[in-house]
């Protein structure tokens, strides 16, 4: 039969009042005391409930983390720095697919909610303003994962888009590449999908290079069929390109497996860099060059900036923007050489 709080009081000859008291605000309790109440929750192997506990305390020591397409690879790494985090805080995760849907976000805003969670982590989409609502309603602290707000004052965790894609175009040029494709995502996805544009654009003209961006850009989604798609249109309408910056991982394998079918060469004929360093790039053949994000990092800074703001501790500061760097593996020849 398990064990109550009433058996850890009288193995310990003290008052439940003060056994509660050691489990929540254990200082105030005079050692001797403290002493014989944990030795009795050892021999008791007493637990004590967490409903009760988060009933004393207002928290339910739960978070919330809504991830819009829980089978990209891309969230492996940021929910494992996620758990790992909210377990040494003390805290349990509940995962939410939204599956890039409205309703079904709601439908989990209202789930959160009626679990009475302490706060939530949104994560890659923008914060519309029907968000922002729903943010507000809910009343707990947000920080946002791989994505920013520049209107509303939310805390965010990302690296800077515009900056990465920039040093990955910038490094197949060192490499002696002029000829540049580009696979993306959408022009008005302002997260992912315009800041990765205007960072290619910008190393092009940087270094001089002039190519109509009807040319050498095509769009697509972020799976590997989107990729492979989008590589066949670009590779159509741009046969003399030596190099495509695809903008995921995903996108690039897509674009190593179309180009592998043709019988095109990688990196020999065309070279290709991603975009992430998801587990799967260093399992794929050729190794995939990528510009890496610290993903696993940039989860367990989210749920520590998170917990600061639930135990009302100030930040050190509102957006974080950690650092990527590029990810030498085997898609990428050096022309120069």
């Amino acid at each position: 039969m398990k064990s109550t709080i009433k058996d850890v009081a009288k193995m310990a000859n003290v008052s439940i009042s003060t056994v509660s008291r050691v489990l929540n605000n254990p200082d105030i309790v005079a050692k001797d005391k403290r002493d014989k109440i944990v030795e009795a929750i050892k021999q008791l192997n007493y637990t004590p409930n967490a409903l009760a506990r988060g009933l004393i305390h207002k928290r339910t020591q739960t978070l919330g983390v809504l991830i819009p397409d829980i089978s990209n690879l891309f969230y492996a790494e940021l929910i494992k720095g996620m758990e790992d985090a909210a377990r040494e805080s003390g805290n349990n995760l509940i995962i939410c697919n939204t599956d890039n849907n409205q309703d079904r976000k709601n439908a989990s805003f209202k789930v959160l909610s009626e679990k009475q969670i302490d706060g939530i982590v949104f994560t890659s989409e923008p914060v519309f303003p029907d968000n922002y609502e729903l943010f507000k309603q809910l009343g707990v602290p947000i920080v946002l994962a791989a994505t920013h707000s520049l209107e509303y004052e939310i805390p965010s965790v990302k690296v800077n888009d515009e900056q990465a894609a920039f040093d990955a175009t910038e490094y197949l040029i060192r490499q002696g590449h002029r000829q540049i494709g580009m696979i993306s995502g959408s022009m008005l996805d302002p997260i992912s999908g315009l800041p990765r544009i205007q960072g290619f654009l910008r190393a092009l003209r940087t270094h001089g290079i002039e190519l109509d961006p009807d040319t050498c850009i095509e769009y697509g989604s972020y799976h590997f069929k989107d990729g492979y798609e989008a590589v066949k249109r670009l590779h159509k309408k741009f046969p003399e390109m030596t190099a495509v910056f695809a903008t995921s991982d995903e996108r690039a394998l897509g674009c190593i497996s179309y180009l592998h079918e043709n019988k095109i060469k990688v990196p020999d004929d065309i070279s290709v860099i991603g975009f992430d360093n998801t587990r799967m790039a260093g399992m794929c053949f050729p190794k995939l060059t990528t510009v890496a994000q610290p993903l696993y990092e940039m989860g367990q800074l989210v749920i520590r900036k998170l917990d600061r703001m639930i135990n009302g501790e100030p930040l050190e500061e509102l957006r974080t923007y950690m650092d990527h760097w590029i990810e030498e593996r085997e898609t990428v020849y050096n022309l120069t050489k």
